[in-house]
């Protein structure tokens, strides 16, 4: 079976990256139109921070990633400090997807396992098609371990 990589979704991130593209183009424009003559105060400073939101979006992103390999899933996140959790898929007794309205609008959910043991939920925030690898993941739990 082939590998699997799952990532939260960019469709919010590029949404947002439109969204604060468009807000700069307007303050640029009432700059231009409306306040000609307006001493440049901190408000310059504005676009630089409104892009701050959608990058970090986006490197939040780019440092959580899951795996699904063979028997196990493994799940990393973090930059300096990096945090990996690793599951067998033979533990694995439950996967559920939960999706508010926006989500459901754009195929997006958050995907929840439960596993036998101490720690025994893992979620991932919003992922593409959800129900589609929940539904993968519960066929590999039940095909069980691939052979060498």
């Amino acid at each position: 079976m082939p590998d699997i990589t799952i990532q939260p979704t960019a469709k919010f991130i590029k949404a947002g990256a439109i969204l604060t593209f468009l807000v700069i183009v307007a303050i640029e424009v009432a700059w231009m139109t409306v306040w000609i003559g307006a001493p440049t105060g901190w408000w310059m400073a504005l676009p630089v921070l409104l892009l701050a939101w959608p990058g970090a979006r986006a490197l939040r992103r780019r440092l959580t990633k899951t795996t699904i390999t063979g028997d196990r899933l493994r799940y990393e996140t973090g930059l300096a400090t990096k945090s990996t959790r690793n599951i067998q898929i033979s533990k694995i007794q439950d996967v559920r997807v939960d999706q508010h309205l926006l989500q459901r609008l754009f195929d997006i959910g958050d995907l929840s396992i439960e596993t036998a043991g101490e720690a025994s939920r893992l979620t991932i925030h919003n992922v593409d098609s959800p129900q589609a690898l929940a539904d993968e993941l519960m066929n590999r739990v039940q095909r069980g371990p691939t052979p060498a």
